[in-house]
């Protein structure tokens, strides 16, 4: 434990020191003529007592408390302001900015040592709590983090079952995943909401896992009732995933649903329109019919970036949010970046 002594007269010094010093624990003792000097020691490494005279040149007792106690170190720390015995304004405006106690002049040698010794107990005891509480926050964030991860896991898993029953869309979940990052974070949206949107975005079409291989698997385009069939996916996807406790795989939920919605109403399962539809669900839109545009189907070839684009600037304010929609086209350079990234088997996952 270190304490800290500030004091102009030398004698003074001399005597606390050797008080301090005497405590019969592990205590080192530092000693100031100069307040503003013990200040300038306070900013570098934060003592665990303070005993401070009142009647110094350059800086009194009080404007010394006032300048430590702006320091967030120094919040816990015990301060003594040594006094005259008749200076009660002294002790009550000490009081006021942060003084702990009180010592009279002249000073009693016992009580000096039991004072000092019960705000070092008490300072200690501030330390074991903060140390504590350190180690509980460590604990939890790491808990969270390693639900977090496993929730993380689980998405790609089914991402990938998913894309198992549909190979012919290769890397189309990590790029329109990135796609949605990308619209998410130029809008404003907070670092943890885009983080979500990149994970939980692969599940947007988790449903498909409930679709006949004869409908999901045809080469050619659907009929009607085909399509009607292949429309269920939204809501088979929102069934498997919703009533989570976890807010990534709701996210993913509702995702799931309302992706193939439009911003004219004309979209599907339930024909949501304009900002009725969840904000995830008319980035993810962009995001999902962009890079279907520019991939190769059995059933048709891809449409180059500069066709996709257009289609996207086209369908604004019809099919798309407006809004997100600009967005997107306004950040080019990063969608181009990321349909490059996401085109070989070594590409890395999310």
């Amino acid at each position: 434990m270190k304490i800290q002594v500030i004091d102009d007269n030398e004698t003074n010094l001399i005597l606390f020191s050797q008080l301090a010093g005497g405590l019969n624990e592990d205590v080192e003792v530092e000693t100031f003529l100069d307040p503003r000097d013990a200040f300038a020691a306070c900013q570098q490494a934060m003592p665990d007592l303070i005993l401070v005279d009142y009647m110094m040149p350059g800086l009194n007792g009080h404007d010394f408390i006032a300048r430590v106690r702006a320091l967030s170190a120094a919040r816990d720390v015990p301060i003594v302001m040594v006094t005259a015995a008749d200076e009660r304004q002294v002790r009550h405006r000490a009081l006021e900015l942060g003084a702990t106690d009180f010592l009279t002049k002249p000073v009693d040698a016992t009580e000096v040592k039991t004072r000092l010794r019960n705000l070092l107990a008490l300072r200690r005891s501030h330390l074991k709590l903060q140390n504590a509480n350190s180690w509980l926050a460590e604990e939890v964030r790491k808990a969270t983090r390693t639900v977090f991860d496993r929730e993380e896991e689980l998405i790609l898993r089914l991402a990938k079952a998913a894309e198992l029953r549909d190979p012919e869309t290769g890397f189309h979940i990590q790029r329109m995943a990135h796609y949605s990052e990308l619209i998410a974070r130029h809008a404003g949206l907070g670092d943890e909401d885009c983080a979500l949107l990149l994970r939980a975005a692969p599940m947007h079409d988790l449903g498909k896992m409930g679709i006949p291989d004869g409908i999901l698997l045809k080469p050619g385009r659907l009929d009607a009732l085909e399509m009607q069939v292949m429309r269920q996916h939204p809501e088979i996807g929102h069934t498997i995933l919703q009533d989570s406790a976890s807010h990534l795989i709701e996210l993913a939920a509702e995702i799931a649903l309302t992706h193939h919605e439009k911003w004219d109403g004309s979209g599907y399962p339930h024909g949501l329109a304009g900002e009725a539809i969840p904000v995830s669900g008319r980035i993810v839109a962009i995001a999902d019919v962009f890079d279907a545009l520019t991939s190769e189907r059995p059933y048709k070839r891809a449409w180059s970036l500069d066709q996709a684009r257009a289609y996207i600037a086209e369908a604004a304010g019809s099919h798309f949010d407006p809004a997100y929609a600009r967005i997107f086209l306004a950040h080019w350079p990063e969608v181009e970046a990321i349909h490059a990234r996401f085109q070989d088997e070594s590409a890395p996952i999310l």
